[in-house]
């Protein structure tokens, strides 16, 4: 550390005094200096993983869903739902509010680019007739009431399919079972024609959260999930790419 040269004729306790408080000017210098960001999609999506978990493979709270690997198009058409107003929760508004559709679709591809391990599925908490009532609602729906197999949308491996139709794999119960009961109260609404509103209007007292009680004890397969394009027995306003 250099001392200015004027500071050489004071006495050594003045110039040790200088010393020291060039020294301290110095490091507050240094920590006052932000370290260098590298401007990323990675780095300026680290926002949305506060709460969806690290790169996006869920909060352990059984309520922030997993976003990495899903569709781009789901993803992007849930973000424009909840900038456009058919979705309500207030800090995914706060976020997405002054985006363009552009950076959306970015935000969207880069989370739908994370191919990341599943971790294993919960222990079962329903009783066995419960979980069968899941099963059979998941993949023979109940024609009696005009409800879908869920495989008929989600996919045969119910891990989604291309362009915008999500996986129900992986996911936590309580999330499920919400996610239902919003559609059902109107709290959640997709593009018109909205199919899954239909489908949970359709739905029996309990078929939601029996469903959601199978599908959460399900394990996810492997990285060859089914991505074909496939029509969906409903009319979707939100499955477009």
């Amino acid at each position: 550390m250099r001392v200015p040269a004027a500071s050489l004729a004071l006495p050594n306790t003045a110039r040790r005094a200088v010393a020291l408080l060039a020294t301290v000017a110095a490091l507050s210098a240094v920590r006052a200096a932000p370290p260098p960001v590298q401007d990323t999609i990675a780095q300026r999506v680290a926002a949305c993983t506060a709460c969806h978990g690290k790169e996006g493979r869920a909060a352990p709270d059984g309520y922030h869903p997993r976003i990495a690997g899903k569709p781009a198009g789901y993803l992007y058409h849930q973000l424009l739902n909840f900038r456009d107003g058919r979705r309500h929760y207030g800090p995914m508004v706060y976020l997405v509010d002054p985006l363009g559709d552009d950076y959306l679709r970015e935000i969207a591809a880069y989370f739908a680019g994370l191919d990341l391990p599943h971790a294993p599925p919960a222990p079962p908490t329903a009783d066995a007739a419960t979980l069968e009532r899941g099963r059979r609602l998941v993949a023979e729906g109940d024609p009696a009431r005009r409800v879908p197999a869920c495989t008929a949308c989600h996919g045969a491996a119910l891990t989604g399919v291309q362009p915008a139709i999500p996986g129900l794999l992986g996911l936590p119960r309580d999330y499920l079972s919400a996610q239902l009961g919003a559609w059902r109260s109107g709290q959640r609404r997709a593009m018109a024609p909205d199919c899954m509103a239909e489908v949970a209007k359709r739905l029996a007292p309990g078929d939601a959260s029996a469903a959601a009680a199978w599908l959460a004890t399900q394990p996810v397969p492997g990285p060859a999930a089914e991505r074909l394009p496939q029509k969906p027995p409903l009319d979707c306003g939100g499955v477009a790419p």
